[in-house]
């Protein structure tokens, strides 16, 4: 019997060995198998045709089955996995099981389009003719019809399998992947500047010598960046090559496939996390057969088959929202760039507001840097405007007759004001969701925390709506923790002294509605009615909720949009000329040593949504402490300039990008149990020779998420290579320590934070 090794969707560190029965045929490296495993069975792929094994033959399992008689996963997917599992020290079968869409991982068939093949019926002479069944005959017209039919669209059309499987076998119909038709350009290009021409004929020369070049396409905000990239996939498409283009949000989606789908008449899918598993795994076999040539993508997409990829652009290559935060924790942006290394294509990050990190890559000569420093049509760039709120706020009195302390300041609101009455739109931004962020006893102190977590419970209300029936009525007014989801009806009296006296400190986006709702949506207030939309994730929720919200602000109508950074990033609101930061001074005031470039980033992005039609767009920055050198310096000298401070500090302090870190996380039931974990992984370390900076054991952020301690540890380290070659010994034996048993291990490289 022939022996394969296997990659299974375990947390195990290996793969393993199984035996291929001779009434089985041989399954090839990449193709799915089905094996026993314990007394589970699971789906794994085949990695390898060993010669010998570890394990006694005769304690070999036989495989149960071979999925596919042709490899699923190529070469390259194979390839990547191994790279990400390595880098990032994750299984090699978790690895997969991340990489691949749910319904490939349990097993199911990747869908099969049909064409009629050369013997067609009406060709063969009538004597030799194979008789056909009525459901047979109802299928070959179906297929006649429509060339590359779906198997899923012909089961829905009550075509059964054995019904395809008879015409297979009678040679009427054959396997075909779908060809798509030829891309062509649609519409007028806009002319490009001499910046986007420039950095056009960089990209489009690494596209036609068919090597690997990393850009960094740094152009302020509404620099036309699109343009440039619709003009380097045009090269891509007229080559035959597929595209790739990663997004940090479903929401950017809507706009990026609107605009894409007015330039080129070609088949452009989204690929993202609203979608359904049948959804993902059409598009997986669209990406790996060809047959769809761009691809708008969230992170994910990084992963998917790609037959003939060409480009890969990464739109505002800044996000953190590229980090994925759990199970195998990669970073878009990274395998990008070691994707096109390994397919020798060109790799295009754009963006107004770069890392730190892509900084220090162009520097060390790893990225080419091409600069566009121009609003399109020479538009004038948006006027910052600091605003002390230290000088007072408007408040306002809700339905109920109470008075509420605003966030905005005067001069804020009359500039509002102003601008609606010109008929033009207003953006504010707050990166807070809910009412307010703290419920507290006035008379004896008590707050609101979650039971599950050390984090403070969230105010959800809503003074403006009503609810249908009681039972219902927690959704407008309840307490919500935003880590673990525990949620409570608020209490109308203080839980601990049964004083009445409850207060809320702060202000989240809902209260800003409110404030905003009383000032220019009432008619007791404001002579003309404006519509006021808030947008943040309690508000934007479903598949089609993007799309009616851009059709409405689209309509040009004066209006104001209240939102978190889902509204800082990317999008194109023609009618939107001041946009105000409600609160520029909450990320300048966090301990996490990343959120000034965040918060910098943040403020730039958002600020870009202003002016960028030709209309002259105004940014007003509130903030408590109008001096802060970082604030004024970003105001003053731009992004670049505070990036380059930043850059500097961090090189003094021996900070990433100038180190490179790993976080390690352990969690557990027990404070102790997580702590202690910690502590001997950090004493097995010092096993090893090293010059690695260590600080553990240290809290994270959040202590208790969800009723499980954690604690971390942070390892600070000069040379990448050092680092990953104690890691590739160290991380297993630390998984294997006594104290390591009841405790969940993980390691993060390159954390965005600690």
């Amino acid at each position: 019997m022939i022996l394969l090794q296997i990659a299974l969707p375990t947390p195990l560190y290996r793969c393993f060995d199984y035996l291929c029965p001779p009434k089985l045929p041989i399954p090839s490296v990449g193709s799915r198998v089905s094996v026993p495993f314990g007394r589970q069975t699971l789906v794994g792929v085949v990695i390898a045709h060993p010669s010998d094994s570890d394990v006694p033959k005769d304690k070999l399992k036989p495989i149960n089955a071979v999925i596919d008689e042709i490899p699923i996963i190529n070469d390259d997917s194979l390839a990547l996995a191994f790279w990400l599992s390595s880098y990032y020290h994750y299984p090699l079968g978790e690895t997969l099981a991340v990489m691949l869409p749910t319904h490939i991982i349990q097993g199911k068939a990747p869908p099969t389009t049909y064409a009629l093949s050369a013997n067609e019926p009406d060709q063969i002479p009538s004597k030799d003719r194979p008789k056909l069944t009525t459901k047979q005959t109802q299928a070959l017209t179906l297929i006649k019809e429509q060339p590359f039919i779906r198997d899923d669209t012909l089961r829905n059309m009550g075509i059964s399998t054995a019904t395809i499987n008879a015409l297979l076998n009678k040679s009427l119909i054959s396997k075909h992947p779908p060809i798509p038709k030829p891309p062509k350009v649609q519409g007028t290009p806009l002319n490009l500047n001499d910046e986007q021409a420039q950095a056009l004929s960089a990209i489009t020369h690494a596209l036609d010598k068919g090597i690997y070049q990393g850009f960094l396409l740094n152009g302020i905000t509404g620099s036309g960046k699109t343009e440039v990239y619709l003009h380097a996939i045009a090269r891509a498409l007229a080559d035959g090559k597929q595209v790739l283009v990663l997004v940090p949000e479903i929401g950017l989606t809507p706009q990026t496939l609107a605009r894409f789908r007015a330039r080129f008449d070609a088949h452009i899918i989204a690929l993202h996390s609203g979608l359904s598993d049948s959804e993902r795994l059409s598009g997986w076999q669209a990406c790996r057969t060809g047959d769809a040539q761009i691809v708008i993508a969230t992170r994910s997409g990084i992963f998917y088959p790609f037959c003939q990829l060409g480009l890969i652009v990464v739109d505002e290559a800044h996000d953190s929202s590229f980090k994925q935060q759990d199970h195998l924790r990669y970073h878009a942006c990274d395998v990008a760039l070691y994707l096109g290394f390994c397919k020798k294509i060109p790799v295009v990050l754009g963006t107004a507001t770069p890392s730190l990190e892509q900084y220090k890559l162009i520097a060390d000569g790893k990225l080419t840097e091409c600069k566009l420093t121009k609003r399109a049509g020479n538009a004038d760039t948006a006027q910052f405007h600091l605003v002390d709120k230290r000088l007072g706020t408007v408040g306002h009195t809700d339905i109920h007759g109470v008075f509420h302390h605003g966030e905005l300041a005067i001069e804020t609101i009359k500039a509002i004001k102003a601008t609606l009455e010109q008929g033009e739109q207003v953006m504010v931004f707050l990166n807070r969701r809910g009412f307010s962020p703290i419920l507290l006893c006035g008379a004896c102190g008590y707050q609101a925390d979650c039971v599950r977590c050390s984090s403070h419970l969230t105010l959800h209300k809503s003074t403006l709506k009503q609810a249908t029936h009681a039972n219902a009525s927690y959704l407008y007014n309840h307490l919500k923790c935003h880590h673990c989801g525990y949620q409570i009806k608020t209490p109308t009296q203080c839980p601990s002294c049964h004083s009445p006296n409850l207060i809320h400190l702060g202000q989240g986006t809902s209260q800003l509605y409110e404030q905003l709702h009383a000032l220019f949506a009432n008619p007791q207030n404001s002579d003309v009615v404006y519509p006021i939309h808030q947008i943040d994730r309690d508000t934007v929720q479903g598949k089609t909720a993007w799309d009616r919200l851009y059709d409405e602000i689209n309509t040009a109508r004066p209006m104001i949009l209240i939102g978190t950074q889902m509204i800082a990033k990317g999008h194109h609101f023609e009618n939107v000329t001041l946009v105000v930061v409600a609160d520029a001074d909450i990320g300048f005031l966090s301990p996490n040593f990343r959120s000034p470039e965040h918060t910098a980033q943040t403020i730039m992005q958002v600020s870009g949504r202003a002016g960028r039609a030709g209309r002259a767009g105004h940014v007003l920055i509130q903030t408590y402490n109008p001096q802060n050198p970082a604030l004024t310096m970003l105001i003053k000298s731009g992004y670049e300039a505070f990036a380059k401070m930043l850059l500097n500090e961090r090189c003094q302090l021996a900070l990433p990008p100038y180190s490179h870190a790993v976080l390690i996380k352990a969690d557990a039931r027990h404070y102790d149990t997580a702590k202690n974990a910690i502590i001997h992984a950090k004493t097995h370390l010092n096993h090893f020779e090293h010059d690695f900076a260590i600080l553990a054991p240290i809290d994270a952020p959040i202590v208790k998420k969800n009723n499980r301690f954690h604690v971390q540890m942070l390892i600070l380290a000069k040379h990448r290579p050092t680092l990953h070659g104690i890691l590739n010994i160290w991380w297993e034996q630390v998984l294997a320590l006594p104290t390591s048993k009841g405790v969940r291990l993980m390691i993060d490289i390159d954390p965005m934070g600690w």
